[in-house]
């Protein structure tokens, strides 16, 4: 079996990849992601992914499959990331407050002399959140490190009313469409345990 590395420090990433049965390593290279032109958001983290995953790529020597990804929220034109103080998480929620944005989350998956990196789309329906309630959700520290200002898969949950599409990919890594890759670099069968039959 290859060698399968998650070039992402995340650990909701981590936890996703796990979820799919993989065994696997972390390793991070850190890589400049400002990008020249004004790219559509999907664009942006599909070339952010390949390139967490090529610095990744470029530092082993032996046979492996490199997993890149970026997530970024975008609305009105904006790509949203982290934000960088109390005040940037508030205005980011505010502006998203009673409105529809998407994720997009990009990811690469290099390996073989290969790679294919695709975009995953997810539209998220926020509730209408009082300036009260943004503070109290900015005082648990939980925005400071999700794209957006809020995470789905803890308390940001309360501010969302639905979704359209993977809720994994909201998350950090839409693992059902990246199974279909592993797949065509012959990983699915690991996935699958016990006397369940190779896909």
């Amino acid at each position: 079996m290859n060698r399968i590395i998650l070039a992402s420090a995340s650990p909701r990433r981590r936890e996703l990849l796990g979820q799919m049965g993989l065994e696997f390593e972390i390793v991070v290279e850190e890589v400049d992601e400002t990008l020249e032109n004004e790219m559509e958001p999907c664009e942006v983290v599909k070339q952010l992914a390949l390139k967490k995953a090529l610095a990744v790529k470029g530092k082993i020597d032996e046979d492996c499959v490199v997993i890149g990804a970026d997530t970024v929220v975008a609305y009105g034109g904006r790509v949203l990331g982290k934000p960088q103080s109390a005040e940037d998480a508030f205005n980011m929620l505010s502006m998203l407050s009673g409105k529809r944005h998407k994720v997009c989350t990009g990811v690469a998956v290099v390996g073989r002399g290969k790679s294919e990196v695709f975009c995953e789309e997810t539209s998220v329906y926020m509730k209408s959140i009082s300036g009260e309630e943004i503070w109290a959700y900015i005082g648990t520290g939980e925005p400071y490190d999700k794209a957006g200002a809020y995470g789905i898969q803890g308390l940001g949950a309360l501010l969302v009313e639905k979704i359209e599409g993977d809720y994994n990919n909201v998350v950090g890594l839409p693992i059902s469409r990246l199974y279909e890759v592993l797949k065509k670099e012959g990983l699915g069968n690991f996935i699958w345990h016990g006397d369940q039959k190779d896909i």
